[in-house]
């Protein structure tokens, strides 16, 4: 079509190039009012990021972008009952979840009580022996432990059943996930994804799928507990507490709302590219023990990014919950004492390394099922093996749906039962299918958004299973076989230089809804090419250009693929397509363009 870019249909790693759907904006006001070049407005254009609101897109404050966090339904009656337990001292109890938001989310409200003087407890359960949200036995046993109020953060909205039967402790949810239903029969649920939470007055900023005020409907469980302190500290404030007491300072907790926001893949505009973009400045100050103590266990010495976030702790502090013990990250994110943090980081560090191990078998034969699904037409690929661990199926998942761009389920086979988790691509809700496999009666249990699922049923009923999915996302089953990749510039090599690497760094960071920009250098020559690193997965290149001028660049996981076969034959010319970084080394910075695909030109 019209938007190809260069007319690539098939590029080395399969893929169709076209150029990314941009807002066909004014690009000279951003030059002229924002003094950036015209490439950086044009990234900006096609981030749909208006002129007038470009300069609070490259520096985003919380004092330009925290709403009134009572806009939030029940968020006066939640933290209006927070300031009574804070005044009266009271035990407050916080049930979190098993991955990197329930921990930071109870870190968080932990953090702040215990500010205020009250004595905490706290409770992560166990993936494999409770499962996921709330359950009778831990919730009971905080309140025979005094608990007089329990916060269940990341977890709850769909609780009421479990709910029904505590009596004892006024119960208070703080959550993001979608409800099928009402809200849960207690004293307050505060949940930017309630269907009956007002609209903003903005009709414009109107997201009428989920009904949510404006721009809060992509909030993580850690952003609706910042929302809360901040509420809670108001409402102390009116009532004098810290007359004779210093506030806690919430900004210092803007690290956990970062990791939490990147790590459960939310998308990076309006409100959250500020908690991230703030949270990163708090995190690089290393005060909190536990994350210095894990940035040092991984050998993580750069400022750390929306990268760290998600490859490095992320999966460290998940790890504990994915095959070990569910509270280990939460006590890491907890801890005051830097000899415990150690230790604790370091157990994570090699509980990561196992997990590493043993998803790595169970990908292998995943991957192999998955291609034969796909021979076979599918549009929805299902695997299930014996003996896999539920821990690390959603991210075998996500491996799958990388490699064939279809969604992609993994079940764990245990006693006649599938236990499982999903990832989707972009335009097929996963979630919402597996929700109707469930009300079909095929699933025992389900549920989800439209990228992610979790789903458990009879093994017997797994076929049933697939046929549904492959009816209900049939769109799937004409998907190519690798996602187009959407182009948003093309540079010459003298132009990759290290001062448009510094404008584009300025648009970080990126992740979901703001993506990193995929630039092109059109007819390049690849004038030298070697493998590095161990294994020889890295390749490292200098590409030059017409003039004969060079730059640095890599190709990350290699392999034995025809784009890296393509570069170490130094054709005459390629078009290459990836991300222009600053390369930090021994204190030099320098321009480096990161190798995602190419093309014979």
């Amino acid at each position: 079509g019209e938007n190809d870019f260069l007319g690539i249909g098939q590029s080395l790693g399969g893929r169709r190039w076209r150029w990314r759907d941009g807002a066909e904006m004014a690009l000279g006001a951003y030059a002229q009012r924002l003094g950036v070049a015209e490439i950086i407005g044009r990234l900006l254009a096609m981030r749909g990021i208006a002129p007038e609101h470009a300069s609070d897109f490259l520096a985003p404050t919380l004092r330009a972008l925290l709403p009134d966090p009572f806009v939030l339904r029940d968020m006066a009656r939640a933290s209006e009952r927070l300031a009574r337990a804070a005044l009266a001292g009271e035990t407050v109890a916080v049930f979190g979840d098993y991955d990197v938001d329930g921990a930071c989310a109870a870190a968080l409200i932990a953090g702040v009580f215990e500010a205020l003087g009250c004595p905490v407890l706290t409770y992560i359960p166990d993936r494999l022996a409770e499962g996921y949200g709330p359950n009778v036995p831990a919730l009971a046993g905080l309140i025979a432990r005094g608990a007089g109020v329990i916060v269940c953060v990341d977890c709850g909205t769909a609780a009421d059943d479990v709910f029904a039967q505590i009596g004892g402790a006024d119960i208070i949810v703080l959550d993001h996930h979608k409800a099928d239903g009402p809200p849960p029969r207690i004293f307050a649920t505060v949940n930017p994804n309630r269907p009956d939470n007002p609209l903003s007055d903005d009709p414009s900023s109107h997201d009428q799928s989920s009904n949510a005020p404006s721009g809060l409907s992509g909030l993580c469980a850690a952003g609706v507990a910042f929302l809360a302190a901040v509420a809670l500290v108001r409402q102390l404030r009116a009532r004098g507490f810290f007359a004779t007491r210093a506030e806690p300072d919430l900004m210092r907790a803007l690290d956990l709302v970062a990791l939490a926001t990147v790590c459960d893949v939310m998308p990076l505009t309006g409100l959250n590219r500020a908690f991230v973009t703030q949270g990163l400045r708090v995190m690089a100050r290393r005060e909190r023990i536990g994350l210095a103590a894990l940035l040092d266990a991984a050998e993580s010495h750069e400022a750390p990014s929306a990268f760290t976030c998600g490859f490095v702790l992320g999966p460290r502090i998940n790890a504990g919950g994915r095959i070990s013990k569910a509270d280990l990250g939460l006590r890491l994110l907890r801890s005051t004492d830097p000899h415990e943090a150690q230790g604790l980081a370091a157990l994570l560090d090699q509980i990561n390394r196992e997990r590493q191990t043993v998803e790595q078998s169970v990908l292998d034969a995943a991957m192999a099922m998955a291609a034969d699904q796909r021979a076979a037409g599918n549009a929805v690929l299902l695997v299930r093996g014996e003996g896999w661990h539920p821990g690390i199926v959603g991210i075998v998942a996500g491996r799958i749906k990388e490699r064939f761009n279809r969604p992609a389920l993994v079940g764990a086979i245990d006693a006649g039962m599938v236990k499982g988790s999903g990832r989707s691509v972009a335009g097929l809700d996963l979630g919402a299918a597996v929700i109707a496999a469930r009300q079909a009666g095929i699933l025992r249990a389900g549920g989800g958004h439209a990228m992610a699922a979790g789903f458990t049923l009879e093994a017997a009923r797994w076929d049933d299973f697939q046929a549904f999915l492959n009816a209900r996302l049939s769109a799937g089953a004409d998907l190519p076989d690798a996602a187009d990749l959407a182009i948003e510039g093309a540079i010459s090599v003298a132009g990759a230089n290290l001062d448009l690497a510094a404008d584009i760094a300025r648009l970080a960071p990126f992740g979901p809804a703001n993506e990193e920009p995929v630039l092109v250098l059109p007819a390049a020559r690849v004038a030298y090419a070697e493998r590095i690193g161990r294994e020889g997965n890295t390749l490292r290149c200098t590409l030059a250009g017409l003039g004969g001028e060079r730059l640095k660049a890599i190709l990350f996981r290699a392999g034995e693929t025809p784009l890296a076969a393509a570069l170490l034959a130094r054709p005459a010319a390629l078009h290459v397509a990836g991300h222009l970084r600053i390369n930090r080394w021994q204190g030099q910075e320098s321009a480096q363009f990161t190798i995602i695909d190419a093309a014979h030109a």
